[in-house]
């Protein structure tokens, strides 16, 4: 039983939602005028779907009107229509202990029987929408509406923000707010644009901030109570909750802040990896970058650098991850035929993947926005998820057994492109991963279903992969599809994975999504450019079917190689021939972690040793041009862009991320 404030509602008005047997649900509209008995309309009947704990917990109505949004004990969203004034419905007074209020003789008010009585005049209706089980077992706890989007609470430690797509409830994304914070009860909306998450961590009551990411408020108070109610202003807060049959009331006064932020921090540990994502221009507003970082927070955050101010600003956090994000790849479309192109500003598909065998998929769009403070707007749409070991997750006793593959992290992320062309039954797109575990693995994806399958895999390195580099050969008789590898012991092989794509999309095709992992077989060529593991790889191509493959090593060292790639016929595979060959075997100080041909023969490297180095490449050398000195301590990855100043000047720019950002 519950109240539930509608949008549209006469302030002497409001509704009450109950949940009865057999999963049936009421809507009744309760009026209560001074010196009259409450008024009782009933207004409509609603069927939950089967489970065994078949009652509603929280429910609210969309502003727009005509639907109504509530969750239930099992965890699922649903979505059910509804109307102010629906025909048949049916009013009643208050029945105050069991008897009907008397009515005076003359008074021409006849008495009106219950609302059950006539609950067969009203028809039950069926969900229109239904998320099952989002919020796991444990039940929703809340669901509002702000800014046009759908927010949703569980104590499975997450909320979700929705949208209405095509009369059905779609899932955007999901946050945690912060470790151990389980049991989320409600989301509150700040007139300055911060949200509040309101829960209980352990025996305490918690007011999460997103915006700065700390606890405002701590109560002590036992932990997990089911009625409760908070108060706060700037002055004070208030915490009422019932306790071994006792109201307890915590109350106190404001204390003024000791310590304010002079800058806030993009991650809570090191970044891992950068991409860019492009440029915006904004009117009014200087040229803007739009980054996506991932850390070992576990956390992916999408940000605007800009130059002049020499700030960045993040617009969001990607929060799916159990696990330290170690990789991304984006996928941007082709143009105004690519699924999700948007001339509204930056599009891409994201793809984030680290520790605990975990990938991510997201689409993004990212648009200008002069009234927001970044001046940039980002959207961003959860597209698909996989795991290795989801299998074992759901195994039943998996403690009493013991897991036989050990924990896989993946260490670098490709997409392959030329996937998206008519050559291909459907338009899945396709991601190779380096993983830990030893193994090169091929993923599909699918937006239009949100599935993301395993479909290819070789175990040939028989150690860690650390790096992976798909790159496409343009022949007469159509495109070849090539994938470089690089593993701990400095062996960097490369591969063919046309023939398996190919069969791969095929069978996906066919069986509706789902497969068994193909083989790779074995690479065409494989190279010993250093003596231990390969940290940074890049691959930049060349005219006449020629590609510079340039590497860079724990040791040091910089291993540069001229492969030539020629058309073994109409089905044979194609020829790979490396031409030339140059290492520089003391070229940095520490690792190189970061590594970027930059057009032909210029190329950049980047190392732990915090210095930046231009070459010159030819064939059988490779000579030191410049070093720069960056800031970033343990630089863990580079990216780097060219851009044509209006004077018709080319200009190369690189970020680089460790402890830190920095672009130069």
């Amino acid at each position: 039983l519950g109240w539930v404030p509608r949008p549209w509602q006469t302030p002497d008005a409001t509704a009450l939602v109950a949940s009865g047997p057999d999963g049936e649900m009421l809507w009744m509209d309760v009026v209560h005028r001074p010196g009259q008995a409450p008024t009782v309309r009933l207004m409509g009947r609603y069927l939950l779907p089967p489970c065994k704990q078949r009652w509603h917990t929280c429910a609210t109505f969309l502003p727009q009107g005509g639907l109504l949004v509530c969750g239930d004990r099992r965890g699922s969203l649903l979505l059910f229509p509804c109307s102010s004034s629906p025909g048949g419905a049916v009013e009643s007074t208050s029945v105050a202990n069991g008897n009907v209020e008397p009515v005076e003789e003359g008074s021409g008010r006849q008495w009106e029987p219950p609302c059950s009585l006539h609950k067969r005049h009203l028809p039950i209706e069926a969900p229109l929408s239904v998320l099952f089980g989002l919020h796991g077992k444990t039940g929703v706890t809340s669901v509002t509406c702000h800014g046009g989007y759908i927010y949703s609470t569980g104590r499975d430690g997450v909320y979700r923000q929705l949208c209405l797509q095509a009369g059905q409830l779609q899932v955007l994304q999901k946050h945690r707010p912060c470790k151990g914070l389980q049991w989320i009860e409600e989301l509150r909306f700040t007139v300055d644009g911060d949200l509040l998450v309101l829960g209980f961590h352990a025996d305490n009551f918690v007011v999460w901030s997103s915006r700065t990411g700390e606890n405002l408020h701590c109560i002590p108070c036992g932990g997990g109570h089911r009625s409760w109610s908070y108060w706060s202003n700037s002055s004070a807060e208030a915490f009422a909750f019932i306790k071994c049959g006792d109201v307890m009331l915590y109350h106190c006064e404001a204390k003024p802040r000791e310590q304010q932020i002079l800058l806030a921090s993009l991650h809570g540990r090191e970044i891992t990896c950068v991409r860019r994502l492009g440029t915006l221009e904004m009117p009014g507003h200087s040229t803007v970058n739009v980054f996506v970082t991932g850390s070992e927070d576990t956390t992916a955050c999408i940000l605007v650098l800009s130059e002049h101010s020499r700030t960045a600003m993040p617009l969001t956090w990607l929060s799916d991850h159990i696990s330290s994000v170690r990789a991304l790849a984006l996928a941007s479309p082709a143009g105004p035929g690519d699924e999700g192109f948007s001339d509204k500003g930056l599009s891409a598909l994201l793809f984030s993947a680290g520790g605990r065998a975990q990938i991510e998929c997201y689409r993004l769009l990212c648009a200008g926005d002069p009234a927001s403070k970044t001046a940039v707007t980002c959207s961003v749409v959860h597209v698909a998820s996989h795991r290795l070991d989801e299998h074992w997750e759901r195994k039943k006793n998996r403690h009493k057994l013991v897991k036989m593959d050990p924990e896989t992290r993946y260490m670098s992320l490709s997409v392959v492109p030329g996937t998206s062309t008519k050559q291909l039954p459907t338009s899945w797109k396709f991601l190779a991963a380096a993983c830990s575990d030893g193994s090169v693995r091929i993923f599909g994806l699918l937006e239009a279903t949100q599935k993301l399958v395993l479909v290819a895999e070789s175990f040939h390195h028989q150690r860690c992969v650390l790096k992976v580099e798909a790159f496409l050969y343009t022949r007469a008789g159509g495109e070849s599809q090539l994938l470089c590898s690089a593993a701990t012991d400095g062996s960097v092989a490369f591969w063919d994975i046309t023939g398996p794509i190919a069969e791969a999309a095929d069978a996906l095709h066919r069986a509706g999504g789902e497969m068994q992992p193909l083989a790779l077989g074995s690479p065409l060529l494989t190279v010993r450019a250093h003596s231990c593991g390969v940290n940074s790889l890049h691959i930049r191509q060349m005219p006449q079917g020629r590609f510079l493959v340039a590497s860079g090593s724990d040791d040091g060292s910089i291993h540069v190689c001229l492969l030539e790639v020629s058309s073994g016929g109409a089905a044979a595979e194609p020829c790979l021939r490396i031409l030339a060959r140059v290492g520089m075997p003391c070229a940095h100080a520490a690792h190189v972690t970061g590594i970027r041909v930059l057009r032909p023969p210029l190329l950049l490297s980047a190392s732990v040793d915090q210095r930046l180095t231009l070459w010159r490449w030819a064939p059988g050398s490779l000579h030191a041009l410049s070093t720069t000195f960056f800031h970033v301590p343990d630089l863990a990855e580079m990216d780097c862009w060219e851009v044509v100043e209006p004077t018709g000047e080319l200009h190369y720019y690189c970020v680089l991320c460790g402890r830190g950002l920095e672009l130069l």
